[in-house]
C-alpha cells in the first residue's frame, strides 16, 4: 500500500506542476518530495515566482552543473 501511495503522490505532483519524467527524476535526485513541489506552485499574485518546472531545473543545474535531457 505504501508503494502505491508514493507513486500516486508523484503522479499528482507531475500533473499539477506540469512536469515531465526528467523533471521528476531531477526533483528526486535533489531530495524533494511531491508535497514540497505542490506547495511551491506559484499563485497568480506571485508573478515574481518561477514555475516549479523552471525552479527544479535551476536548482539541479546549480547543484550538478547540467540539466538532464
Amino acid at each position: 500500500m505504501g508503494r502505491n501511495k508514493k507513486k500516486s503522490d508523484w503522479a499528482e505532483a507531475k500533473k499539477r506542476c506540469r512536469l515531465n519524467q526528467n523533471d521528476i527524476q531531477m526533483a528526486k535526485e535533489l531530495g524533494m518530495t511531491p508535497k514540497g513541489l505542490i506547495k511551491n506552485i506559484p499563485f497568480p499574485s506571485q508573478q515574481w515566482k518561477a514555475p516549479v518546472k523552471v525552479w527544479v531545473r535551476d536548482l539541479y543545474q546549480d547543484k550538478f552543473g547540467e540539466v538532464l535531457k
